[in-house]
């Protein structure tokens, strides 16, 4: 039988918060929750965003004043709202009125006199220019003499028309919560998304590592852009620009691997597969899809998934922005009408399927955990869902490497006549919904909305229901499937579909006949089938097919009988328990992140290797060598 790869848990962090039990998707639906979840939003925001903090077991704001959980909302409700989603970039990041660059300028001597000043000996380049005369000064310092033009830089600033992106919630900073030794801002959100994904399981990491063979444990991850700011390949390229060193670290610590890196050596140990692949905005979903594949194929039996991208630097954001692809200031101002002094609703700048001027750069870290359904139900993992598939393809021949193609399609017919042959007409008709892709661009409205229609001509489907994250938390790249997943997964635990909140009315030119695109959070019921749909440049479409926790579990006792569920079900009890604890603890702000700097170091010594097995220090199980011949017809 085909292994069922299912997800037993999900971490990460984006603009919205905290994406295990459902955080960041319960702040995007925040006005349609009922009042407990409600109250639980706003207090794992308000701890997430160092707001108030837990004191000798009580709340305490950042002045040492008790606050009651009840109050929260009234105390600090409106800065946790401004605090989260798209809104206008911060200055931790850099001031969008004033972005620093370096101005060219040309100095000419007036009334045919040379350019004379003073400096340093040690400030002259070197070699000096021919037309510079250098005359000896006391405490070594030099009088330089220019006779012709002089072109120098000096800093200035500039007005960014780009004003706004889906930033992590304000105040959170996990470069507190460890020894994070001044590492790139993706690479410490990496460390958290792991910890909170692997916590949200409930189950033990040591074991689960302990439960299979260690070579049977996948980490598959990757960012497109890398680290980009100062401590990664951003501050390397531009250091010596800047009359700065390049560090020791920032090359290395730039790579956009370097997410699979720090989770395989500081977050779970793991010596089995590890996998990096890019795919522009699918990343996330290539990744998946290679993890989907090896647990299908036997090869891996826990699959950690992940991407991460925090790359809201003025290079990235200028390099976007000079393609015309992201939403500035007078794209927006042009929407709502406004005059060249009026400040744009920011929170508004992305409106997937509306009129719109392009999408919103956002930053994130997104991890799934998968495994096989056996093992799944050996320990009573808390089974969310089933990715039975993901598919992709790409675009053929093609006149611009950014623009859209018909890889989309195949990916999109794919995974809908898989959904059908899994679960019938009447499940992909009536309880599946669309994960959109939904950058915000007039291309994209047109283009994504036409697959879409066309498919659902196909297969007789009316009023598909679709939403698109990235009105809400930004175009986070890398990580951005990963967004799509998570509100996936938070429709089918809340039955509340998120509308698209920021475009006023459905564009003209978007082909919905047959889709249901509301600006409105609605109940959507029982849902049991989501396609997370992606579109990155260069042609590189994915598609993945999700079924609901609910179906999954159906499917899994018709494969593996009620016995075993019964089983399943007692050990589940105590998984559930330890879930509940981490969501308590996450959500008070006690994260205690996983950073395992040298901790659990394996002594190459002591490793064991004979010609049918290799046993590694601190592992339980073998490695056991496969010793089938599978190409025995050739010999």
């Amino acid at each position: 039988m085909t292994a069922l790869p299912v997800i037993v848990g999900m971490g990460g962090i984006n603009a919205a918060g905290r994406t295990s039990f459902h955080q960041g998707y319960r702040r995007i639906v925040l006005d349609s929750l009922e009042s407990q979840a409600r109250q639980e939003t706003f207090l794992g925001l308000a701890t997430l965003m160092n707001l108030v903090s837990v004191v000798n077991g009580q709340l305490q704001d950042m002045q040492g004043n008790n606050v009651e959980q009840s109050d929260i909302e009234a105390r600090f409700g409106e800065q946790i709202i401004a605090g989260t989603l798209i809104r206008k970039i911060e200055k931790q990041h850099f001031d969008v009125d004033a972005t620093p660059w370096q101005q060219k300028m040309t100095l000419t001597a007036s009334d045919e006199n040379a350019i004379v000043f003073e400096t340093r000996r040690r400030d002259l380049p070197s070699p000096v220019p021919e037309s510079w005369h250098v005359e000896e000064l006391e405490n070594k310092k030099v009088k330089v003499t220019i006779a012709a033009q002089f072109d120098i830089k000096h800093d200035s600033t500039r007005d960014n028309p780009i004003k706004s992106a889906g930033q992590l919630p304000t105040g959170f900073d996990p470069s507190i919560m460890y020894n994070s030794r001044y590492q790139p801002r993706g690479l410490q959100a990496t460390i958290f998304a792991a910890t909170d994904a692997i916590k949200s399981t409930g189950l033990d990491w040591q074991y689960i590592m302990n439960s299979v063979e260690p070579d049977k444990i996948g980490t598959y991850s990757a960012s497109v852009i890398g680290q980009m700011d100062d401590k990664g390949l951003g501050g390397l390229v531009k250091a010596r620009q800047q009359g700065d060193r390049v560090s020791t670290k920032q090359l290395a610590l730039g790579l956009n691997t370097m997410s699979t890196d720090f989770i395989n050596a500081y977050v779970t140990g793991n010596v089995g597969t590890t996998f990096s692949t890019s795919g522009a905005c699918a990343t996330f979903l290539y990744n998946l899809r290679a993890a989907v594949n090896d647990i299908q194929a036997g090869r891996t039996r826990v699959a950690i998934v992940a991407s991460v991208e925090c790359a809201i630097t003025p290079e990235v954001v200028e390099g976007f922005g000079n393609m015309s692809a992201l939403a500035n200031i007078e794209g927006l101002r042009r929407l709502d009408d406004l005059s060249n002094d009026d400040e744009p609703d920011y929170r508004r700048s992305s409106r997937p399927f509306g009129e719109n001027c392009g999408f919103t750069l956002g930053e994130g870290a997104q991890v799934a955990i998968l495994m096989d359904d056996a093992l799944a139900l050996e320990l009573g993992a808390d089974i969310m869902g089933c990715v039975p598939d993901v598919f992709v393809n790409a675009d053929g021949v093609k006149k611009s490497i950014t623009s859209p193609g018909p890889g989309n399609y195949i990916t999109m017919a794919k995974s809908a006549a898989l959904a059908s042959s899994l679960l019938g007409k009447e499940a992909l008709q009536q309880r599946s919904f669309i994960l959109a892709h939904g950058s915000s661009t007039p291309q994209n409205r047109v283009t994504e909305s036409l697959i879409y229609h066309k498919v659902a001509q196909t297969f007789a489907i009316d009023n598909w229901k679709v939403t698109a994250p990235k009105a809400y938390v930004g175009h986070t790249i890398a990580p951005a499937s990963g967004d799509q997943l998570a509100i996936a997964l938070g429709v089918f635990s809340h039955n509340i579909m998120p509308g698209i909140t920021t475009i006023d009315k459905v564009a003209d030119d978007v082909y919905a006949d047959h889709l249901d695109i509301r600006n409105s959070h609605y109940d959507c019921g029982d849902m049991d089938i989501a396609f997370i749909n992606s579109k990155g440049f260069g042609g590189n479409n994915a598609t993945a097919t999700v079924l609901s926790a609910k179906v999954t579990m159906q499917m899994l006792t018709k494969r593996h009988g009620d016995e075993m569920m019964g089983l399943y079900t007692s050990k589940h009890a105590a998984v559930k328990e330890a879930q509940q604890h981490y969501q308590q603890q996450a959500d008070l702000g006690q994260y205690a992140l996983v950073y395992r700097f040298g901790d659990g170091l394996i002594d190459e010594n002591d490793i064991v290797i004979d010609e049918h097995s290799i046993q590694l220090p601190g592992f339980e199980k073998a490695i056991i060598f496969n010793t089938t011949n599978s190409y025995q017809d050739m010999f």
